[in-house]
């Protein structure tokens, strides 16, 4: 029999003394007490397990002693057990008011009274045990909180590294989380425009969103690269189709703004239809999902066409995940596809319907409980866009990288047909330190001079096409044609860099199969200065430190001397 330490509280010695050689005889050990002063003097200094309280007690009965007793105990569990000749109902409920457990009447049962002493026990092991264990789960769901915080930075730092923060975005994000089920993407391309993606994985918090990192990592690399958009989406589908157990995937929306083009291009896969809306307000454009969600398609299914829409200065793009459109009121109704139309019509003006969206989703839930992650971003197209370059990191001295080296690189027609070298040769050149602060304007050059090789000289366009809108999509139409049925031709590539100190020298050499063009006559001021042409060489002169034309004006050489004057 397991030994009970019990205080056995009572004014008469001889309940008392009959009592404790009971309680003794049963195996347990026996603590008394002839007053509710002393007793609570006791329980203080040795912590019975178990006591026995007369109700009776001169000075301080033994209902105001169990009540300090009681406090004393704070969240230990201590079982009183009154000792009693009271038989009304009423004085007995007044005992277990004050804190009492239990009562035992005069004359005491041995049988009861060990089978009472036995029960409580087990309660108050049962209690500690209890307490134990919310104590530790405490514990670790601080740990966990801890943990959480720390990776959500983490989360914050990879997801939200881009341009979210640009004049020409507004976003919010709600999770209903922790972690965002819901992922908003922005980076600017080294060339000038915008790449922004809004994802939507399956489920909420952690699981959802450790999808967000890799995905994250690849959008904002690839771009800084200068790879497409399309290129994008297929390694980020690849890699989530890898990563993601059967049945999760991420629904998404992604756009190329391309302010030289006055255009924005659009994939979507599996979001809620979204809508581009006019600068004067009247025309509204459906944008629609025609594609399945990332990670769901193998690599050689994974359709990546995208559909273009002409997007003038001033048009607003709106895109929102589910969780906008299933939001639910307080009867259980979604707030749907259809309201949100109507509030896109009913807005005064263009530039009020992120704020009029926000305040009729509010309106509408009323503070009832979320389900669902919830996301809207605005996407202006802003002539400002043009201009932007990704600078990249800070000047840092090229001891640190390469110095002196030269690489050459011919792309066949096969390779032209369906390999853009821009962001690979851009990827080259930023592993020179010193070329990073000016990464916008490499970029620049190398596309440029690429395009011009491939573009004028392989497919033989011809600029001239581009002095209107109609003429400038006539241009790619061709363009997208003789690709198509491209069978010989080839460019060459080299690059040659020097390097002393904290300066250097960069050459680009670009040579091309075709049948060039009369450069002698060629000059910036010749450019025919229209909008929509004549601004490759130019540009390219701008940035240039040096262009020099050769043979039959196929091929080209630039010079770049770095640190340039506008990025010191």
């Amino acid at each position: 029999m397991t030994a009970y330490k019990v205080l056995i509280a009572d004014d008469n010695s001889v309940d008392r003394k009959v009592l404790s050689r009971v309680v003794r005889n049963q195996g347990n050990d026996v603590i008394e007490a002839t007053n509710g002063f002393e007793a609570v003097d006791i329980f203080t200094e040795h912590r019975p397990d178990i006591v026995l309280m007369d109700v009776m007690m001169p000075g301080l009965n033994g209902k105001e002693a169990t009540r300090q007793i009681k406090s004393i105990a704070e969240e230990d569990f201590i079982p009183v057990i009154f000792l009693t000749s009271l038989s009304d109902a009423q004085s007995l409920a007044d005992c277990l008011e004050s804190g009492g457990d239990d009562f035992l009447t005069k004359p005491y049962n041995h049988v009861v009274l060990q089978a009472k002493i036995d029960s409580y026990h087990r309660m108050s092991e049962m209690h500690r045990t209890l307490l134990n264990q919310r104590d530790e789960i405490a514990r670790v769901n601080r740990h966990m909180l801890q943990e959480q915080r720390v990776a959500k930075a983490v989360y914050d730092n990879v997801a939200h590294a881009g341009c979210l923060t640009s004049p020409n975005i507004r976003y919010e994000l709600s999770p209903l989380a922790v972690f965002n089920g819901d992922v908003l993407l922005a980076a600017r391309k080294p060339g000038g425009g915008m790449h922004v993606l809004l994802g939507d994985f399956t489920g909420h918090g952690l699981p959802a969103a450790i999808g967000a990192m890799p995905m994250a990592d690849i959008f904002y690399g690839m771009t800084a690269k200068g790879f497409g958009l399309r290129e994008v989406l297929r390694e980020i589908n690849q890699k989530l189709k890898s990563i993601l157990p059967v049945g999760f995937f991420c629904c998404a929306a992604a756009v190329d703004l391309a302010p030289d083009r006055q255009a924005a291009s659009v994939w979507m896969g599996g979001v809620p239809d979204c809508y581009l809306l006019r600068n004067d307000g009247e025309m509204i454009e459906t944008l629609s999902s025609r594609h399945l969600p990332l990670g769901v398609m193998s690599a050689d299914k994974f359709n990546d066409q995208m559909t273009e829409f002409p997007m003038a200065n001033g048009d607003r793009l709106f895109l929102w995940s589910d969780g906008i459109i299933e939001a639910r009121n307080s009867d259980g109704e979604m707030f749907g596809q259809e309201r949100l139309l109507n509030v896109v019509r009913d807005s005064a003006h263009a530039s009020d319907v992120y704020d009029d969206i926000q305040r009729a989703v509010d309106k509408f839930v009323d503070g009832s409980e979320q389900d669902d992650d919830t996301t809207l971003i605005e996407v202006v197209m802003a002539d400002a866009l043009r201009e932007e370059k990704e600078s990249g990191v800070t000047k840092a001295g090229i001891s640190q990288g390469p110095r002196d080296w030269s690489m050459e690189y011919r792309l066949e027609a096969s390779t032209l047909k369906s390999f853009n070298p821009v962001p690979l040769m851009n990827h080259i050149m930023m592993e020179v330190p010193g070329l990073r602060a000016i990464g916008g304007q490499l970029y620049t050059v190398v596309a440029e001079l690429f395009s011009n090789a491939f573009e004028h000289g392989v497919l033989g366009l011809q600029s001239s096409m581009k002095q209107s809108p109609d003429g400038f999509m006539e241009y790619y139409r061709q363009r997208e044609k003789r690709v198509a049925e491209l069978e010989e031709g080839f460019v060459r590539i080299n690059m040659h860099h020097t390097g002393v100190g904290d300066s250097g020298t960069l050459t680009l050499t670009l040579e091309d199969s075709g049948d060039g063009f009369d450069y002698k006559r060629h000059n910036a001021g010749e450019a025919n200065g229209n909008h929509y042409s004549g601004r490759g060489i130019p540009l390219i002169e701008s940035i240039c430190d040096s262009i020099e034309y050769r043979g039959k004006g196929n091929e080209v050489s630039v010079v770049i001397q770095w640190p340039l004057e506008q990025a010191t």
